[in-house]
């Protein structure tokens, strides 16, 4: 960044209902003032999606072409940075403003949306038009990024899913309690699926993220639907029944849960069979005044599930979507009921010669 002050010359003026400032600046100014938040899975930091290399660079092949145009980026001038900048509205010319940011070495602009087009910019004297904000809070800057970008190719779905808890906060359990069931999943320390679900955003290099919020999201609301969970029973309670629920499977099928790249059970087909296999054991729990513990779980899947073919070029290989969800489902159903049968015939066969 320049050591002498940064001066542009822009409008003042309203986009909806918020107070915006509007001006035309240098790419390379503007990537050197401003900053994409990105969130981060393992600090929680951030909002933005991950940065796209290969999208950013297919802009900068585009705006560099002849007649090429752009949108007007989408900045923030973040308020915790409000020593930096400030916006001085022209006495003489009414809605035009001047907009000053003095040396720092801290950019002060956040990209609410335009860091894929600013990021191999930053050497570039083509000029851009750009609308910032004044002053949004973190949290106002995200339910704009959500509004903007909530359609958007290529955003991840579970990314949408995170910011939104952020957003709900405390009233997520009762506004939308499967994606407060999936985010328990993948942060509560007991769960085997702590730090294993992809949130959208940065990860640190190595962890073994192996299923998408978006993926548990909708395996849960299976298992809401299905379950026939009591009235009243607490969040509490129901959050300890997924996780029991899924430690059991760690520990039956410890293998294929080590191994995602060969075994489905913690891809989509297999999360989605198996919340509805666990819904099935809950029902019967009711039915049979049994507490839905961990031992209960173990029970029940060794009667049958490790004669399934997990692997991925098993009789699930090109199951998709809801349908082979559904068609896995029956299988395992299809698997548990004839082993059940076995089971009782060799129990009846065990009595009758003693």
């Amino acid at each position: 960044m320049n050591t002498a002050e940064i001066r542009i010359f822009g409008q003042l003026g309203k986009c909806g209902d918020r107070e915006v400032f509007t001006g035309f600046a240098k790419a390379s100014l503007l990537a050197g003032i401003s900053f994409a938040d990105a969130f981060d899975e393992d600090t929680g930091a951030g909002y933005q999606r991950p940065f796209n290399r290969q999208h950013s660079l297919e802009f900068k092949r585009y705006i560099q072409r002849e007649g090429a145009s752009t949108i007007p980026l989408t900045f923030n001038l973040r308020p915790e940075c409000g020593a930096i900048w400030i916006i001085e509205p022209s006495t003489d010319f009414p809605g035009m403003a001047l907009l000053r940011i003095r040396q720092s070495e801290i950019p002060v602009m956040s990209q609410v949306d335009c860091q894929h087009r600013l990021g191999y910019m930053g050497n570039s004297n083509i000029e851009f038009a750009f609308m910032t904000y004044l002053g949004l809070t973190v949290t106002e800057e995200m339910e704009i990024f959500r509004d903007i970008n909530g359609k958007a190719k290529g955003l991840s779905s579970s990314l949408l899913d995170y910011t939104e808890t952020r957003l709900i906060g405390d009233l997520l359990p009762e506004t939308n309690p499967e994606l407060y069931y999936a985010m328990q999943l993948a942060q509560d320390p007991k769960s085997p699926w702590h730090k294993r679900l992809n949130l959208g955003g940065n990860t640190t290099v190595g962890t073994k993220r192996v299923a998408s919020l978006r993926t548990m999201q909708k395996a849960v609301r299976r298992f809401l639907n299905e379950a026939q969970l009591p009235p009243h029973i607490s969040i509490e309670k129901t959050t300890e029944i997924l996780i029991e629920f899924w430690r059991a499977i760690t520990l039956v099928l410890p293998i294929a849960w080590a191994n995602p790249k060969r075994y489905l059970i913690v891809k989509g087909i297999g999360v989605y069979c198996l919340m509805s296999l666990a819904a099935d054991f809950v029902r019967e729990s009711t039915a049979e005044k049994r507490r839905c513990d961990l031992d209960y779980f173990i029970e029940k899947l060794s009667d049958f599930v490790e004669k399934i073919d997990w692997s991925s070029s098993g009789p699930m290989q090109g199951f998709g979507g809801a349908g082979g969800a559904s068609k896995a489902l029956e299988l395992l159903r299809h698997t548990r009921k004839q082993t059940l049968g076995n089971l009782r015939i060799y129990d009846k066969q065990e009595y009758s010669v003693n």
